[in-house]
């Protein structure tokens, strides 16, 4: 059974490990990482080219399944590879980590809603750890902000009063604490990525009284069949493989 696993993501490498060497596996990542944490086994990098071209894909490499453990915020991929298998009829999972119950957070449905938020606030130093491609909504903003991102942001979309912080996870609580204290912050703005490599942030925020600006989840495809663990998704294949 040849399975196309879409990935990127703890989650994802873990599965990969959990599978080698009896599952014939491919690992897919976007790319848009420079030297990312590589899986064990075959590995591709880069888009499909849409639906179209990840069909065209999936029967050239005469793919049997696909497992979908991008991160929880990479929904067009989600989507595409929805729509890809629907068409072809192939048995597919979303591997979802659970998401992080948001307590007091104030739960917003996009970047620009947490900038909306930072202004009605007038939170003046906020971390900011929605990842590069969720600074763009906050250039209009007078606050200061402390961005963390594993790569560079386009400079033509950072707010006016910002320091970046170049950095990849995970991440201990005793740091976070320390790195929202030295930086006064007064407000976290954060996507609901779930897990435990950046939940520390959280608590930490907590434990200083720090308001949360969460974004919530894009929602997932209709339909779809989904894992919340490693475990369910090598649970998933193994009664694939044994229903051929």
């Amino acid at each position: 059974m040849r399975v196309l696993l879409l990935g990127g993501t703890a989650e994802a490498r873990a599965l990969a490990t959990a599978l080698h060497p009896n599952v014939e596996l491919i690992s897919s990542l976007a790319g848009r990482v420079p030297d990312p944490a590589l899986p064990v086994g075959p590995v591709r990098i880069g888009g499909f080219g849409g639906v179209l071209g990840l069909c065209t894909w999936l029967r050239d490499e005469r793919i049997d399944a696909v497992v979908d453990a991008t991160h929880p915020f990479a929904s067009t991929m989600t989507e595409h590879a929805a729509e890809a298998c629907d068409q072809l009829r192939l048995p597919h999972l979303v591997l979802a980590r659970p998401a992080w119950d948001p307590g007091a957070a104030e739960v917003v449905r996009s970047d620009v809603e947490a900038a909306q938020a930072v202004a009605t606030h007038r939170y003046r130093r906020v971390f900011l750890s929605t990842g590069r491609s969720g600074v763009k909504a906050f250039a209009a903003s007078d606050a200061w902000f402390l961005i963390r991102a594993v790569t560079d942001p386009d400079p033509n979309t950072l707010p006016r009063h910002h320091h970046v912080l170049l950095s990849r996870g995970p991440y201990r609580y005793d740091d976070e604490l320390a790195l929202l204290r030295d930086h006064r912050i007064e407000a976290l703005v954060t996507k609901n990525s779930g897990g435990d490599a950046t939940r520390a942030k959280l608590d930490a925020a907590a434990t200083l009284d720090i308001p949360v600006v969460m974004v919530a989840r894009p929602p997932l495809p209709d339909g779809v069949t989904t894992a919340g663990s490693v475990q369910e998704a090598v649970d998933w294949i193994a009664a694939l493989a044994n229903s051929r």
